[in-house]
């Protein structure tokens, strides 16, 4: 059981009660203590940059600070947040876990979880009437045909993702696009997303390229000479285009990208100008209060991963201030509820899509070492909310609970 004891440099404000919603009082009986789960796998992965691989406490450290942000407003309403922490190796059944939590007593687990045992643990909880948090899985059919009425997804899907590149793209008139995609799955379900953005926005795929996983050593005396010699010439057949996007989840080939095109091109995608939920350089918005408190806890900065888990744990403890209340179903029905809003340093206050549970946000694109542009872009309007012009909008979800 980890519990965060220290308050945060900057803490948050005890909220009012939300409207219509009761006050707490010690005549309910309600229970001080609320109990959060976070429920992951993990091990150490290679990629082509030693940059770009996973520190250990990837997600999980977001959740540490939100728990002791929770904590800091908690204290003074006597609410007590408390996060009961599984790692699993990549493959091992997540039954048992999600089942031991949830028989502790723990109402809300967060995962960073693929999208299979992201289901399972959801379809678990529902026999439970506990809510999952979806931390990390970004595979847009959970937010369509398989979605769940108890499922809410704090990480944006590759639509969410590929829709705010796709703007960024229309919007600087760079609306011809090669793709390369890599063969395994997640390197597929970015590149259909990409090809739907295309159709959505008026982007044209004028050429495709699969890379092939031949496998093999990634770092060899001899390596950035062969990629040199051999990436210009793949490339070298594609039809012209003003963007190169490059979809590469599974990081085979997409870091060598840049720099190394036939021709000289723009890179995008899964490398080059890359969107996200977050960036360890975005300070814009109070953003530097996060990135400092964060970086003080973890000794590092914050990645998208790490606001995702962040953002799950503190909806939470949103709902708790807000409603002055530790019982589960007053918070599930106003995190659930039109009044709910969460601060994310994102510029504006967000809220959940009522027909897929899927949080609004805006997607940062971004460099390396810098935050280009932030979607929705200049003139892609909505009649609800801009936010609703990436991702699946209500008529194009096949969602149903």
């Amino acid at each position: 059981m980890v519990k965060a004891q220290d308050a945060p440099a900057d803490p948050a404000p005890a909220a009012s009660p939300a409207p219509g919603q009761p006050a707490a009082s010690g005549s309910q009986n309600q229970a001080s203590e609320v109990k959060i789960g976070y429920l992951r796998t993990y091990e150490p992965t290679l990629a082509l940059s030693v940059l770009d691989i996973p520190p250990e406490d990837i997600g999980l450290a977001g959740a540490e600070v939100a728990i002791a942000d929770n904590n800091t407003t908690g204290s003074f309403m006597g609410q007590d947040f408390t996060l009961d922490v599984v790692t699993l190796a990549p493959g091992d059944d997540v039954a048992p876990a999600a089942q031991k939590m949830l028989a502790d007593g723990v109402h809300y687990i967060v995962t960073d979880l693929n999208a299979n045992d992201t289901l399972a643990v959801a379809d678990l909880a529902a026999a439970e009437n506990a809510l999952v948090l979806n931390a990390g899985a970004l595979d847009t059919r959970l937010r369509d045909a398989d979605c769940r009425a108890n499922m809410l997804h704090t990480a944006p899907s590759y639509a969410m993702l590929t829709d705010g590149l796709a703007q960024y793209l229309m919007w600087k008139q760079w609306r011809d696009w090669a793709l390369v995609a890599g063969e395994h799955e997640p390197d597929r379900l970015f590149a259909e997303s990409m090809k739907r953005s295309a159709t959505k926005f008026g982007g044209n795929i004028v050429g495709e390229k699969t890379f092939e996983d031949a496998g093999g050593a990634r770092a060899t005396d001899s390596g950035q000479a062969l990629v040199q010699r051999q990436l210009p010439v793949f490339l070298q057949d594609l039809p012209e285009h003003d963007v190169l996007i490059v979809a590469d989840e599974s990081e085979v080939f997409g870091s060598y990208v840049p720099w190394r095109t036939w021709i000289p091109r723009p890179v995008a995608g899964t490398s080059g100008l890359t969107p996200g939920s977050w960036h360890p350089a975005s300070e814009q918005w109070g953003g530097a209060q996060i990135q400092n408190r964060f970086e003080d806890a973890s000794g590092r900065r914050m990645e998208s991963k790490d606001m995702q888990a962040w953002t799950a744990v503190r909806i939470v403890g949103e709902a708790a201030s807000r409603t002055q209340s530790t019982d589960p179903e007053v918070l599930d029905e106003f995190i659930k509820s039109d009044d709910f809003t969460v601060a994310a340093f994102k510029g504006q206050r967000l809220t959940f899509r009522d027909w897929n549970w899927q949080l609004r946000q805006p997607v940062l694109l971004a460099t390396e070492d810098s935050v280009v542009s932030a979607s929705p872009q200049e003139g892609f309007l909505h009649q609800v909310s801009d936010l609703d012009t990436m991702g699946l909008d209500r008529p194009e979800s096949a969602c149903s609970f």
